[in-house]
């Protein structure tokens, strides 16, 4: 990685140049992360991040039914449970076999591994709702990826998103509590993949402060408290002009670490 430097300085993304053989080394270092971080035990699993949802995505969606969701990522599916009783169907990609069922609270599922390539098995437009959350950071084509989201997505089709915009460290080397290849997207790149996949923005909302886990400590799940939510949403928005992907010293730490982002297919998509 001899360009490491540039891509510490969110100029360029590592990973989404690859070639065939890299991605697939990459798919599979990522096919089990989630999973092997603890989630793969659904006895014990609750889903940490409803509030934080709810709060920047969810609730600017129209009040409609959304026949056929697809949750990118999703795991357990149980990211979707705020608007749960307006989804008819389900589609599930994901590499684990460890989340895999027959339906998400009540609703019908199917679940399908993803391939290393990217390529989505889907007919264009065949969703109305797309959700990712969390997930493109631990893909390396992450523009190719996007489009083929898009590309599934109806035209009028709505798609949220929540991704780290920091390096989340120095991936060379092993991070405690990360799996091996997740890295964040720098916001000005993933803003730019988002307009190339011929995704509309409506709403972009910066978040993760790394102060609000400190104020809200002993609090379980911080993105689960409306409060912490709350705050958390202000702090980052105070602190926007700081947003940098790879902190060099104290001052930059002191930043948004992630971002929602609220989209819709429009009538003329400049999608490939």
């Amino acid at each position: 990685m001899d360009d490491i430097e540039e891509y510490l300085s969110g100029h360029t993304l590592y990973g989404d140049d690859l070639d065939a053989e890299g991605i697939g080394d990459w798919f599979d270092d990522e096919r089990e992360g989630y999973s092997g971080l603890g989630a793969a035990d659904a006895s014990t699993y609750m889903y940490p991040y409803h509030a934080w949802n709810a709060s920047h995505a969810f609730r600017y969606l129209p009040e409609i039914r959304f026949p056929h969701v697809l949750g990118f990522g999703s795991a357990y599916g149980d990211e979707l449970l705020p608007i749960i009783s307006r989804i008819d169907r389900i589609t599930i990609v994901d590499p684990s076999d460890a989340f895999a069922r027959s339906q998400v609270h009540g609703v019908p599922a199917t679940y399908i591994r993803p391939s290393p390539d990217g390529v989505l098995p889907f007919q264009d437009g065949q969703f109305d709702l797309v959700t990712c959350f969390g997930v493109l950071h631990h893909i390396p084509n992450v523009s190719f990826v996007l489009k083929e989201l898009a590309r599934s997505l109806r035209v009028g089709g709505f798609v949220a998103i929540r991704e780290p915009i920091h390096s989340m460290g120095d991936w060379r080397f092993p991070r405690r509590g990360l799996t091996k290849r997740e890295r964040g997207i720098p916001l000005q790149l993933l803003r730019d993949m988002i307009r190339t996949a011929g995704l509309s923005v409506f709403r972009e909302t910066l978040c993760d402060f790394p102060l609000t886990g400190r104020l809200f400590y002993g609090v379980p799940r911080v993105y689960n408290s409306q409060a912490a939510v709350w705050l958390d949403a202000r702090l980052a928005a105070l602190f926007a002009w700081n947003v940098n992907y790879h902190p060099r010293s104290l001052l930059d730490r002191l930043r948004p670490r992630s971002t929602f982002f609220l989209a819709q297919k429009p009538e003329r998509a400049t999608s490939r």
